[in-house]
């Protein structure tokens, strides 16, 4: 499973399971607010109440008046539009008991309901008729809380004394509607906060592995000995990562670099190194002047060619270290194209080869001129050195979408199957078919990493009936 994939279903069963516990806690700490505000006024109320039936005291016993009564029962029924926040009230829902200093209802505003019933034990009652604060919550229907009634009840006192109790009740679901709307407000809240939040998570996972792919890229590119800039991850922990990584491609790069090249150096160097040894040993011998003379051609042959070995192996050795192109420019193509056929005419009429440029269109380039320069030019050597004589080479310049090509074709012997894996290794050259002798075998191998540091690529392949042709494809 993607680390991705882990942070995120972790943090949304976490996310998931705390705001399930907060919104429960919130809701129920609603729920245990709204009763205490619904208490509170309710105290009030049975407080006025009990204030007004102290009136009705004769001989330190509780007497009713029919004004009183008929007072509360018009109240009770009477019929109002009361718009509370969205809620409209149409009646009273408050019920009124009145009990002696026994706790023997004396009046009841709910028809008369409970007159003559003892609710001396009734929590509200019982403690209020000792002094004490006394409300209850009784449930209308068994086992739902939402058919709760409250009573609060207040002490009707008369010379310091308790001689009765006045109990107000009033049912919750007066209040439901309230808490309801309160509800479904806090729930649709906390689906548009987890909505967030786990959209920001979601972002988050991906500002915390998106460097870590760019990571495992980059390592995937090394891998393939692909020449790819360090990815850009700035100053954090990634971006240490990735310098690591870079330093350790370049330590491991190095090392077999060195080790790669003493070895092929070493190889391509002992042919021209013994033919010298060879010739200069002869030297000592007595013979013609002329096969003396032939003797010291051979010996400054070898060692021109050990000397343009090193110089082009200093040359690619620069060049592989490089990271991105400098001083780069615009270039049109058939400048260059016509620059490299002037430096190649001399070599071309020496054999009686004709250079046939053929440009589509003007394209420009981007990119190094001299390093360009070198990569076409020598392309069209390796061509005039395989071509037969009295032939032509063709140069060939096309535009694509976003990329140019350059093409150079010719009338050679063509590259063997054998070869066909091979031409683009360092030292490997196959011998030219005017002398039989090969070249330093770094050419191309110069040209493909001409191309790869521009962004491009090269290609060589057999044309028919027969020749090559040497593709260098460049980004515009």
């Amino acid at each position: 499973m993607k680390i991705r994939t882990r942070l995120l279903i972790t943090s949304i069963l976490l996310f998931a399971a705390g705001s399930y516990w907060l919104v429960d806690w919130i809701l129920q700490d609603f729920r245990f607010h709204y009763f205490m505000t619904m208490e509170e006024s309710m105290v009030d109320s049975a407080t006025i109440l009990s204030s007004v039936v102290a009136q009705q005291v004769e001989n330190e016993s509780i007497t009713l008046t029919r004004d009183f009564r008929d007072g509360i029962s018009e109240a009770t029924s009477r019929t109002f539009c009361a718009d509370i926040y969205g809620f409209t009230k149409t009646n009273m829902n408050l019920r009124v008991l009145v009990t002696d200093q026994t706790g023997l209802v004396l009046f009841d505003s709910q028809n008369g309901e409970s007159e003559g019933e003892d609710y001396s034990t009734w929590r509200d009652i019982r403690l209020t008729l000792r002094g004490e604060y006394g409300a209850r919550a009784t449930a209308q229907i068994k086992e739902d809380p939402d058919s709760l009634t409250f009573f609060v009840a207040s002490p009707v006192q008369m010379n310091g004394e308790i001689i009765g109790a006045v109990s107000v009740g009033k049912p919750i679901n007066s209040i439901l509607p309230f808490m309801r709307k309160a509800k479904s407000r806090l729930i649709g809240t906390g689906i548009i906060a987890i909505s967030a939040v786990l959209l920001l998570q979601v972002l988050i996972s991906f500002w915390v592995t998106h460097p870590i792919k760019e990571l495992i890229a980059y390592a995937r590119q090394i891998r393939d000995g692909c020449k790819v800039p360090r990815p850009p991850l700035h100053h954090s922990e990634m971006g240490d990562l990735a310098t690591a990584f870079e330093e350790m491609r370049d330590s491991l790069e190095g090392r077999e670099y060195v080790e790669q090249y003493v070895q092929t150096l070493t190889h391509e160097m002992k042919s021209p190194l013994s033919a010298i040894q060879g010739a200069s040993e002869l030297l000592d011998e007595p013979m013609p002047d002329e096969q003396r003379a032939r003797f010291l051609k051979n010996i400054r042959s070898e060692s021109q060619r050990i000397h343009d070995l090193i110089d082009r192996l200093l040359t690619l050795t620069g060049l592989e270290k490089r990271k991105e192109i400098e001083n780069a420019e615009p270039i049109p193509s058939n400048a260059l194209i016509e620059d490299v056929i002037n430096s190649m005419r001399p070599l071309a009429q020496k054999k009686s080869i004709q250079i046939t440029p053929s440009i589509e269109v003007n394209t420009l380039l981007y990119g190094e001129y001299f390093l360009l320069r070198q990569a076409v030019a020598n392309l069209v050597q390796n061509a005039l050195d395989f071509a037969p004589a009295s032939s032509t080479v063709q140069i060939h310049v096309a535009r694509e979408a976003d990329s140019a090509s350059i093409c150079i074709c010719d009338e050679g012997p063509g590259i063997p199957d054998y070869a066909l894996d091979r031409i683009f290794e360092r030292f490997y050259s196959l011998p030219r078919p005017d002398h039989g002798k090969k070249s330093s075998g770094l050419g191309l191998n110069f040209v493909r990493e001409i191309a790869t540091l521009h962004g491009g690529d090269v290609s060589l392949s057999n044309r028919e009936p027969r020749g090559t042709k040497a593709c260098i494809c460049l980004p515009t």
